[in-house]
């Protein structure tokens, strides 16, 4: 009787040391899988990313080069249509990816290019506050590194939904600053939605502002595009999808009038152009000699494959590259990678799935004899 229960201990011991030693190891799968989507592949994408070198190096001129960064329409998204799982998965993209891009590339200045709220042209004054308090946590930065963001159309409304309000209550978050100077560049924050060039109160106030700037004015930063007729000539992996680059631009709605456009190149004389509200990439030559670049989206509720841009400056030269962020989808298909590996390692240690190593080695053995 003392033999069989002693047999029996042992068993249960052992099937105890078996299930331990699965659970462990499913748990180490696990941490280390969330480790790498939600942490290391941050450091790994971004580390590749280099700042570009301006053509006559700021040593040699006696300048001293600006490092600045640009991204766009990160779309914090609301209580009115933000699901809570939305906002956790895409909102900690962001957050990682600013968070270290900061620690990795340390930029002086970050501008974002609009639309930093998805509901901000109907929010509530709680829930403003709320999403004000979400954006703060995301892009916090260091005191040394400058944050400069421009109102998008979801921030304050298009021209038929701006307001005295909206406008105060976003310039009482993110200043009312229009021109910003560094190290003797000068950059512009233009707020396009009041370009609509009918005469209203807001829009005559702007105009009048950029008219007083414009004879400082080096460079200009601003959400909406100058006018396009398209994104046929855009290319590149984080340009528009093919079948939508031949659709026409709306004026006022997807780009700035062509009226407004003019208004702005002659006022500002711009060396570049920043913009943001298509969520795609496109490079665009106004005239013969002024560029725009339309930034794509930080977020991946806009894009699956979300970038920055990156600013070498000088107050005569700059240069400029590309970093990507992770993409989504290969996030993803790490995660369903995962989940079928620890779907083998259960049916293996239930016996109801051989173990590969085993059904290798009886399959190289059987591969001998014959």
């Amino acid at each position: 009787m003392a033999l069989i229960r002693l047999g029996f201990g042992r068993q249960h011991f052992c099937l105890l040391k078996r299930r331990s030693f699965l659970m462990l190891k499913l748990a180490a799968l696990v941490f280390a899988v969330v480790l790498f989507c939600e942490f290391l592949i941050y450091y790994l994408v971004i580390f590749r990313c280099d700042w570009p070198e301006v053509k006559t190096p700021a040593s040699d001129s006696g300048q001293k080069t600006l490092k600045a960064m640009f991204l766009a329409d990160t779309h914090l998204l609301g209580e009115v249509r933000g699901h809570w799982l939305d906002k956790l998965r895409r909102e900690w993209q962001m957050e990682r990816a600013f968070q270290t891009a900061l620690r990795l590339l340390q930029p002086e200045v970050v501008f974002i290019l609009g639309d930093i709220f998805d509901e901000g042209k109907w929010s509530s004054s709680q829930a403003w506050a709320d999403d004000v308090e979400r954006f703060q946590k995301i892009f916090r930065h260091p005191r040394h590194v400058q944050l400069k963001v421009v109102a998008g159309n979801h921030d304050i409304g298009f021209h038929y939904q701006m307001n005295a309000y909206k406008i105060k209550r976003f310039e009482k978050v993110f200043s009312p600053e229009r021109l910003f100077s560094w190290k003797g560049i000068n950059f512009v924050m233009v707020n396009s939605v009041a370009l609509e060039g009918d005469g209203c109160h807001i829009c005559s106030e702007a105009e009048a502002e950029l008219i007083e700037i414009s004879r400082k004015l080096n460079c200009s930063r601003k959400h909406f595009p100058l006018y396009r007729r398209s994104d046929a000539n855009c290319s590149g992996e984080d340009a528009a999808p093919l079948e939508e680059r031949g659709i026409p631009f709306k004026e006022r709605y997807d780009v700035l009038s062509q009226e407004a456009s003019q208004q702005l190149l002659w006022w500002l004389r711009p060396r570049l152009i920043l913009s943001g509200h298509t969520h795609s990439a496109c490079e665009v030559l106004h005239g013969a000699e002024v560029p725009e670049i339309s930034v794509p989206s930080f977020s991946w509720r806009n894009r699956n494959n979300p970038s920055f841009i990156m600013g070498s400056m000088t107050p005569t030269e700059y240069a400029l590259a590309k970093c990507y962020l992770p993409y989504e989808d290969t996030v993803l298909a790490t995660y369903c990678v995962a989940a079928g590996l620890l779907v083998v390692l259960i049916l293996v240690h239930s016996e109801l799935l051989p173990s590969p190593f085993l059904f290798g080695w009886n399959l190289l053995r059987k591969f001998k004899t014959t």
